[in-house]
């Protein structure tokens, strides 16, 4: 039987690469008596392939049961899959037989296999090496011969690294993986499937038929249905049922697909107000860093076009709004130094005669790089970031909430720089 006898066989719509592989690996390994473990997301189909498993193999003649081991409380769970024993425990007022009893000789398929307790996962690891099971309530060993086959929508791997999973049980489960893709992850299936279901719900209830309109198939194509192949059918029905226009937009079918509030973006979130202070206070250092970095590139471009222009009107209008900055940064400096003299502070910048001279001549302009003195600003992030907290304050006229808002921090964070850094 190849690949497409079984989708025949089975009602599998599609041709993806993705989910022919999955036939592939299913058909070759159901001769077998190898346990599997289905993994892929709720919704895409992993109950399909323990059909397809069971029936091809040699215990197809044999029973199959399907068991949600999420669906079963916790304290139930071990008498369901294993029996138990008449008076084992309160409400025991039978013996009864498990799962693992009366599929003897079938499959037995687990679904959501990696919500099973720790201690059931130990019970299970047993029958699955040996064949061994012990009723709830006994100590009578019994045997049986059954093949599992587990699925699960959650990362087994990590479940098993935090401690949630048997290491041993993952293992002996996983002989064969067998990953079922997405919907999303064959979007080329997606209309396949619509037209499938469309046809389906509407000989159910007798309504005209449905067609999309390329808008609509486009926007079925690029939804990124977090349900899956369950969710993409219950849209069909839906419209099957409710819709009145048998033409269908994609206007009209955007009221059938739920919003898409998720994101993909990396986002950090945290409920730890220490780690929300410190996080404010690195956006504040970047800001401090790129400010820097922004008025040393302004202040490089403006002293390239002095030293190859020198100092003319033309200079002082392209570069004015950086001068002015530059100005009022230093006036405050330069009226506390000259106050005391009644000078009248001004800028002035000096452009030497023979600068043209010093730039056509290699020689000389060695000379004026070598006579040139390289002032260095201080780098330090302590200094810079009280630098900003002082003009913050100053800017704001000492209110701190405002002053806390202009810098991006809380007030109770501005509160603890200023203590440190000694700006009372």
């Amino acid at each position: 039987m190849d690949n497409q006898d079984i989708k025949n066989r089975f009602g599998i719509i599609g041709n993806s690469p993705l989910l022919n592989r999955a036939i592939d690996i299913a058909r070759q390994v159901a001769p077998t008596d190898i346990s599997v473990l289905i993994q892929g997301e709720s919704g895409s189909g992993k109950e399909v392939f323990s059909h397809i498993i069971h029936q091809l193999s040699s215990r197809k003649h044999g029973p199959f049961i399907a068991v949600n081991c999420g669906a079963i409380p916790e304290g139930t769970i071990d008498s369901e899959l294993f029996g138990h024993e008449k008076g084992s425990f309160t409400g025991a007022h039978e013996a009864r037989k498990g799962y693992f009893e009366v599929v003897d000789g079938g499959t037995i398929f687990l679904d959501e296999v990696g919500e099973l307790p720790l201690g059931t996962q130990a019970r299970l690891l047993r029958v699955l090496e040996s064949g061994e099971y012990i009723r709830v309530g006994s100590s009578k060993v019994q045997k049986t011969n059954v093949r599992v086959v587990a699925a699960t929508n959650v990362n087994m791997f990590e479940a098993v690294q935090k401690g949630k999973f048997r290491e041993d049980l993952y293992y002996r489960l996983n002989t064969v993986p067998l990953r079922i893709p997405s919907l999303r992850e064959r979007p080329e299936d997606i209309n396949l499937l619509f037209r499938k279901f469309i046809v389906d719900f509407s000989e159910k209830y007798r309504s005209p038929g449905v067609q999309l309109t390329e808008d609509a198939q486009n926007m079925l194509r690029n939804y990124n249905w977090p349900g899956n192949v369950r969710q993409l059918k219950n849209v069909a029905e839906q419209i099957a049922v409710l819709e009145k226009e048998r033409i269908v937009d994609a206007h009209i079918l955007q009221n059938y697909l739920p919003n898409e509030s998720r994101t993909s973006l990396p986002a950090i979130v945290s409920s730890n107000t220490g780690a929300k202070e410190d996080f404010s206070e690195r956006d504040l250092l970047y800001k401090v860093l790129f400010d820097m970095k922004k008025d040393m590139v302004d202040l490089k471009k403006l002293v390239v076009e002095l030293i190859q222009k020198g100092v003319d009107s033309s200079t002082f209008d392209q570069n004015s709004p950086y001068i002015n900055q530059l100005y009022q940064e230093i006036e405050p400096q330069i009226k506390s130094d000259n106050e005391g003299y009644g000078i009248a502070p001004t800028l002035t910048i000096h452009s030497p005669n023979n600068t043209a001279n010093v730039l056509k001549n290699p020689v000389a302009q060695d000379d004026y790089l070598q006579d040139a003195q390289e002032v260095e600003e201080s780098l330090s992030l302590v200094d810079k970031e009280s630098d900003l907290i002082k003009k913050a304050l100053k800017k704001h006229r000492g209110k701190r909430k405002a002053a806390a808002q202009e810098l991006g921090i809380s007030e109770r964070t501005l509160y603890r720089k200023i203590k440190d850094l000694n700006l009372d």
